[in-house]
Order: structure tokens, then C-alpha cells, then sequence
């Protein structure tokens, strides 16, 4: 069986794996694999019946991702957020760059400027964003301390991550619990 695997926009949690999974079911669409941010079906099973894959991620908030450019970033955020926001083992200072180059087997360089070009900004910049999300996650549970979070995504103190927070949000951790400013950007729209 030869397979084609698809890549699909703003598949960014396991709530979307769901969605997916269920409407492709309900339509008789087998999958072979789905993964954040993309799905592999049997090579003929997906040229029958294109459009209808199409029509149901469209219905579903997602879309194929056809470019070749912009798979690349789809599956560079992917990879960020699967192992920010899912991600079971934190190697200690994990370096982004060598992940991301590693995963992709592409140069660093080229994905860099690539995913500034089309993004608007930096990887590390949306890496950033990325874990602020995350830190507002985990102050919400409220089951770790700043310590503990600073801890679980990679910060070099407590203090970094306080004033990085405040950057990006406009509160400390502190202000932004106590005061329940707790609005969260979705993840695909970072």
C-alpha cells in the first residue's frame, strides 16, 4: 500500500487529532496515521476522495497545507508545540535549533529565515510565545510553583521568566493570578 501523508493548518492540540479522526470516520475516510499537523491515508483512498477531505478539515476550522514553504513552517510549529505544550520528557536546555534542524533534516538557517519571512517573526520569538502560553496554563492549574514551572520549561530562574511574562503579557505571573487575567491566546493563532 503506498501512502500519502497530508499536512494540515492549524492542527495544534489533541482535541483537533479528535475532530479529525471522528469526521474522516463518520465519511468512511480511513487513516492510516494522524499526528499534529498531519495525516497519512492509503495513496488512492486520498486521490478519490480529495475534495471531501477538503470540504470536512474546512468545516472543522483546518485546511491542507499544499505549498511546499509552508508545510515546512506547519510542521516547524508543530514540532514547537508538541513538545511545549505535549511534550512527556524535557530534555535539560533543549536546543531548539539542533531539534528543529534534526527533525526536519534541513538547515537551521534556511527554516530560520523561511519562518521569519512567512511568519513575521522569529522562531525564537514564537518559541517564546509558545511557553508564555504555557506558563498561563500552568498558573491557571495552579499546581506548580514559579519555581517548578520555571523549571519544567527550561528557564534559567524564576526571575527570567517573571520578567520575559511581563514582556510579552503586560503582567507578572503574580499580577496576572491574582488578578484572573486569565485570557489565553488559542495556540494556532500565536
Amino acid at each position: 500500500m503506498k501512502t500519502k501523508t497530508v499536512t494540515v493548518k492549524n492542527m495544534v492540540c489533541n482535541r483537533c487529532i479528535k475532530v479529525i479522526k471522528e469526521e474522516l470516520s463518520k465519511n468512511d475516510i480511513p487513516l492510516v496515521n494522524i499526528k499534529l499537523g498531519e495525516i497519512e491515508l492509503d495513496n488512492d483512498i486520498f486521490k478519490k476522495n480529495e475534495s471531501k477531505i477538503k470540504e470536512i478539515l474546512h468545516k472543522e476550522g483546518f485546511e491542507l497545507v499544499e505549498n511546499r514553504e509552508a508545510r515546512l513552517i506547519n510542521k516547524v510549529k508543530s514540532l514547537i508545540i508538541e513538545n511545549i505544550h505535549y511534550g512527556k520528557e524535557k530534555p535539560a536546555h533543549l536546543n531548539f535549533s539542533d531539534f528543529i534542524s534534526k527533525h526536519m533534516n534541513v538547515e537551521y538557517s534556511y527554516i530560520s529565515k523561511l519562518f521569519s519571512e512567512i511568519e513575521g517573526k522569529t522562531i525564537e520569538k514564537y518559541i517564546i510565545e509558545q511557553k508564555i502560553e504555557k506558563v498561563k496554563e500552568l498558573l491557571i492549574y495552579d499546581e506548580l510553583s514559579l519555581t517548578e514551572i520555571s523549571y519544567e520549561l527550561d528557564y534559567n530562574s524564576p526571575q527570567y521568566l517573571s520578567r520575559q511574562f511581563k514582556q510579552i503579557t503586560g503582567f507578572t505571573p503574580t499580577q496576572f493570578k491574582k488578578h484572573g487575567k486569565w485570557k489565553r491566546k488559542k495556540i494556532d493563532k500565536i
